[in-house]
């Protein structure tokens, strides 16, 4: 088995809001991957007096655990528990229902010796090969398929969007929103290789066109992922000055 884990601030002066890790049960067995994008919130309050890689941290090692400690037990469900316990960690000192609390876009993915299962939340992806080298994208495309003009501004999108029917869902405080994830179960055969991208690392594809999925994959394979990276970095300085300048950017490669 090969695994590769790269997860990178976009700006050296401000603390990396991804996590991303990969585990490997002594058994032997299985494994599972994570990867949170942390949302970055306007300059304004968030009811919280934590930060968005505060949170990430506690949800991100929450989820590394109880994948590989609760095998049986589907991953939206294991998502659920995840929340509720990070959100327990600062109840009482924070404002949970403030549409800015600390959040976070989530892959998942768990294998054993008879599948491969595996949850999306929000816009980060999961790149999965088949024997064949078929490379299929596990997408939540919910925020994609939002009209531009419903995204303008940042407080329309806490106010009416984020979180709620007809928007779309990040982990935040609420268990229930991982009853929202795109989820499935591949037989484990059927798999070859798995890639999570937060959305920093997915830009290559999805917002300099490079190639497609099964491009971004190959160069992940051949160069590494932190090629892939380095790669959306000479873009994104050749791109100064529309949009986002620099965005964390996390990739966890594993061939099975």
């Amino acid at each position: 088995m090969r695994t590769e884990l790269v997860s990178e601030s976009g700006d050296p002066d401000r603390a990396n809001e991804d996590f991303a890790s990969v585990a490997l049960p002594a058994s032997g067995r299985g494994g599972a991957l994570v990867v949170l994008d942390g949302v970055t919130p306007p300059r304004d309050a968030t009811g919280c007096r934590h930060s968005v890689h505060w949170f990430t941290a506690r949800l991100g090692g929450a989820l590394t655990e109880l994948t590989v400690s609760l095998p049986d037990v589907p991953l939206a469900d294991v998502l659920g528990r995840a929340i509720a316990r990070t959100a327990e960690a600062h109840a009482g000192t924070c404002d949970l229902s403030h549409p800015r609390t600390p959040q976070a876009t989530v892959v998942l993915a768990r294998w054993s010796t008879g599948a491969v299962e595996y949850l999306v939340l929000s816009d980060s992806v999961l790149l999965v090969e088949s024997p064949d080298g078929t490379v299929t994208a596990r997408l939540d495309d919910r925020l994609a398929r939002l009209p531009r003009s419903a995204l303008a501004t940042d407080a329309h999108i806490d106010a009416h969007l984020r979180n709620r029917e007809g928007g779309f869902f990040t982990a935040a405080a609420d268990p229930a929103v991982a009853a929202r994830a795109v989820t499935g179960t591949l037989p484990r055969g059927g798999v070859r290789t798995l890639a999570a991208l937060s959305d920093g690392a997915a830009r290559w594809v999805e917002r300099f066109g490079q190639g497609d999925w099964a491009d971004c994959l190959a160069l992940i394979r051949e160069e590494g992922a932190g090629t892939l990276v380095e790669r959306v970095r000479e873009l994104e300085r050749a791109h100064e000055g529309r949009g986002k300048r620099h965005d964390d950017a996390s990739v966890v490669y594993v061939e099975l």
